[in-house]
């Protein structure tokens, strides 16, 4: 069996969990922008108590985080690559079904992301919550670390709200790295709809050595 077998298997094995997770955002997003009758409300409610204890009675997933990590930075993404980071992650991860599910790429030395945010990311009706902006951007600043091949983590993160960050329209955030200093890495971005800048971000992001990168055990 080849790598592109084995790749397509393990992503028909992992599809239905995929699909899942896509279904419980959409219920969430459908739930908090349309009026529910009280009956559809129970419905909901006693579905959900009846398959939550056979989920509960399921093995325990065994997920190899440090794994996934140091493959993350094995190498760097081609140009217009997709860039991944967890299957699981709360901004990026297609598995999550609390999560964002947004796709990021690599544009020449840049890492971009373009989402259409549902209604369960608002804050204020039609305006989505400042930490939802701050997690994308977060995530999208992250990205550069796989373009050049760095572990780090986040050490300082710095949002200015320009606008309101609409829902269920277009939006794009793109970063670049601005400089290495030592362990520091420093990240700035920018989040548009429409072509207007709506947000900008500045981050410090914090080296990690290889060596100890890779010998870190799964928490």
């Amino acid at each position: 069996m080849n790598d592109d077998t084995k790749s397509s298997e393990l992503l028909k094995a992992y599809e239905p969990r995929v699909l899942a997770a896509k279904a419980l955002r959409d219920l969430g997003h459908a739930f908090v922008s349309h009026e529910i009758d009280e009956k559809l409300l129970t419905n909901i409610h006693t579905t959900i108590d009846k398959l939550l204890p056979t989920i509960n009675r399921g093995e325990k997933r065994v997920r190899a985080i440090s794994a996934m990590k140091r493959a993350a930075f094995a190498s760097a993404p081609k140009d217009k690559e997709s860039i991944d980071h967890f299957p699981d992650c709360v901004v990026s991860g297609q598995e999550n079904p609390l999560g964002i599910a947004a796709s990021g790429f690599r544009d020449k030395d840049e890492a971009v992301i373009n989402v259409t945010l549902g209604a369960a990311f608002e804050g204020a009706p039609n305006r989505a919550h400042g930490g939802i902006v701050a997690a994308l951007f977060d995530d999208a600043m992250g990205m550069i670390l796989n373009i050049i091949e760095t572990p780090a983590f986040t050490g300082k993160l710095t949002i200015n709200y320009l606008a309101p960050t609409p829902v269920g329209q277009q939006l794009e955030f793109r970063a670049k790295c601005d400089q290495i200093d030592g362990r520091k890495i420093y990240v700035s971005a920018k989040a548009t709809h429409d072509k207007k800048v709506i947000a900008t971000a500045d981050a410090i992001f914090i080296s990690v050595p290889q060596a100890k990168f890779n010998s870190q055990e799964d928490a």
